[in-house]
């Protein structure tokens, strides 16, 4: 933490300066986060609450939600404090506690991505081996080599950021500390970082997109058997949902993280960034109980009748 000699507070520009821009963006954000927290927390409580959704499918919906609701929390507040604060400012030790947060569940949803797309591939392309290939050992240890990944992936990343040093500007142009928006800031080289950064985009996004593009590709030709066009409907929208939200957050994250920090546009950058931090998180709730039959009935049944 030596760097904190040195630089002891960033200065956060935010997503706008205008102040009557700023109130309608404190109000759309806010609107949004409540939706996504509350969606994420409903999802929760009915897995928790109904046994018909313990199983593994519902299982890693669990933990997508824990994660998202981790992603938005660590990052919204304080970017909904900063559009009504007069000093848009955030503790160095608050950059990184943000940093390392925000990493992790980036790192967390992508392999629970991966997962989940593995998941589907068994239930649709091995229905009858389901139970046996998605046992409670199984999903247990695809869920703890979910966590390992993900705190590996933000150990790495915060403590290389760690070891730079800020004593230029402190001015940050972005709503919160993501990576690329620091390495910009540094006066010392950041040639390791960007390495690490591509790295970890070509191993962890690139390669958790190929792997559920594969296991889609193996669904599809699945569903293209099934005779009955009632079966192919109920799979593709079993399906498609989750293709959906994998497609927006993966294309988003791999071109924000693929290029060096020069040749970062922030202005442009910060919307794209709100899809992976606010937009995904929100829709994740909302496509998977829209779309899933068993989620809504437990959400139902757990609001009308509440200790049933």
């Amino acid at each position: 933490m030596k760097n904190q000699s040195i630089v002891t507070t960033f200065i956060m520009l935010g997503l706008s300066s205008k102040p009557q821009l700023q109130i309608l963006l404190f109000i759309l954000f806010l609107s949004i986060y409540i939706v996504a927290l509350l969606g994420n927390l409903l999802i929760i409580a009915a897995i928790l609450s109904s046994f018909k959704l313990h199983r593994p499918m519902y299982f890693f919906l669990f933990h997508l939600a824990m994660v998202d609701i981790i992603c938005t929390t660590t990052i919204i507040p304080n970017m909904l404090g900063n559009l009504v604060a007069v000093t848009k400012s955030l503790s160095y030790r608050g950059c990184m506690v943000q940093l390392y947060f925000f990493t992790w569940s980036l790192g967390a949803e992508m392999v629970l991505f991966t997962i989940m797309a593995y998941d589907r591939y068994v239930a649709i392309c091995h229905p009858l081996h389901y139970s046996i290939m998605m046992n409670k050992t199984v999903c247990v240890g695809l869920s703890a080599l979910m966590i390992v990944i993900a705190v590996v992936n933000s150990w790495v990343h915060t403590g290389l950021v760690l070891q730079l040093s800020f004593c230029g500007l402190n001015v940050i142009n972005h709503f919160f500390c993501e990576i690329p928006s620091l390495l910009a800031l540094s006066c010392t080289s950041v040639h390791l970082n960007e390495v690490m950064v591509f790295t970890a985009d070509i191993f962890l996004a690139m390669g958790d997109f190929l792997l559920t593009c594969v296991s889609y590709c193996f669904i599809v030709r699945a569903i293209l058997r099934i005779k009955t066009v009632e079966g192919k409907r109920k799979a593709f929208s079993i399906c498609s949902s989750h293709l959906i939200v994998v497609s927006l957050y993966y294309s988003t994250v791999i071109y924000t993280y693929i290029r060096p920090a020069s040749s970062y546009s922030f202005d442009r950058d910060k919307i794209i960034a709100i899809l992976y931090t606010l937009v995904t998180p929100t829709l994740n709730p909302i496509v998977y109980t829209l779309r899933n039959k068993d989620v809504k009935m437990a959400i139902k049944k757990m609001l009308l009748y509440p200790g049933k």
